[in-house]
């Protein structure tokens, strides 16, 4: 009978997963038996990395996951328990808080229904900055749901109901444009009488991320800022000149230009509105494992600008034996 009692309440126990609250990735350690969205995170991060061969994301952390982190902790000399803390976030490139997921929107204003807004949200940012954009679509006819935080589908949703309904561009991003017309206004700027900071389509961090919607100059500038980087060395993890990977090396040629895009190949990927035929300064994508797991930005004349982790930045051929058989599409952000 001792025994039938144990079991039931060890069957019990094992039922009951632990969760935590709504936090960015990197806020708070994840472990074994954790059931979230920053897990999914995570799991995107690892697969990136070549250390979580799993296709689907599940958001569960379980022995799968946790062989990942162990197998990431020692490729990176870190101490190997398989829990994913400060230091493993760290080595993944991952800031936690101050992440460009986190929130960092502010929403003071002189009134109820002026808002401000300080950074571009898209499809995967998480935090109050979120909550805060789900509101202001809520009051504004846009209906994104339950103000939850969580940048998914449904948001994404709203936002092109809202900006179809404002005349602006349709994207499914929430830049300058979409803020200011949430505000009352259009066009490509938007600020508050409150005092705070004010967003415009000239400020670093809050231009619209869509290189369809970007000028030539743009898409130029950041071509050029990628050239700057040809022969810097390939580092996992690495989003400076001392070393990029190639999710890294995007993120910074687009960054240094007053664009911004998700993390990790994968979320790039799901992000992307996909493209037949690519254009300067669309993002082709490559099947090297399991799903997309490598990217670089298309130069024209079937070139593309990258960090390969053989040969650091450099400049290849759509053509190559190796890159047309790994070709998976090209997308623009």
């Amino acid at each position: 009978m001792k025994k039938v009692v144990m079991s039931v309440i060890l069957a019990g126990s094992l039922l009951v997963l632990p969760t935590v609250s709504g936090a960015a990735l990197g806020d708070q350690t994840l472990r074994e038996g954790i059931r979230h969205g920053d897990v999914e995170e995570l799991q995107d991060a690892l697969r990136d990395t070549g250390h979580f061969n799993s296709s689907n994301s599940t958001g569960y952390f379980g022995p799968v996951t946790n062989k990942s982190v162990r197998d990431f902790q020692k490729s990176k000399g870190l101490s190997v328990d398989g829990i994913a803390g400060p230091n493993t976030f760290s080595a993944l490139g991952v800031s936690g808080g101050n992440s460009s997921t986190s929130s960092n929107v502010s929403a003071s204003s002189s009134s109820s229904s002026t808002i401000n807004f300080s950074q571009t949200l898209r499809q995967g940012s998480r935090g109050s900055a979120v909550r805060t954009l789900q509101n202001a679509l809520n009051n504004n006819g846009a209906n994104a749901g339950t103000a939850d935080g969580v940048f998914g589908p449904n948001t994404a949703s709203a936002v092109r109901s809202f900006q179809s309904s404002a005349g602006i561009g349709v994207d499914g991003i929430a830049g300058p444009q979409t803020y200011k017309a949430l505000n009352g206004g259009s066009g490509s700027s938007a600020s508050s009488s409150s005092g705070g900071s004010t967003v415009s389509a000239g400020s670093t961090g809050s231009v619209s991320n869509s290189v369809s919607s970007a000028s030539s100059s743009t898409v130029e500038s950041i071509i050029s800022t990628a050239r700057g980087q040809i022969g810097a060395s390939y580092v996992w993890g690495g989003t400076t000149p001392s070393g990029f990977d190639c999710s890294g090396f995007m993120n910074y040629a687009f960054h240094q230009n007053g664009q911004s895009m998700p993390r990790t190949v994968a979320s790039i990927y799901s992000a992307a509105t996909k493209v037949s035929s690519p254009q300067r300064g669309d993002i082709v994508f490559f099947e090297t494992r399991t799903g997309p797991s490598h990217a670089g930005i298309y130069l024209g004349n079937n070139e593309f600008i990258h960090s390969g982790s053989s040969t650091g930045v450099t400049i290849s051929n759509l053509s190559n034996p190796y890159w047309s058989k790994a070709y998976m599409g090209a997308g623009r952000l």
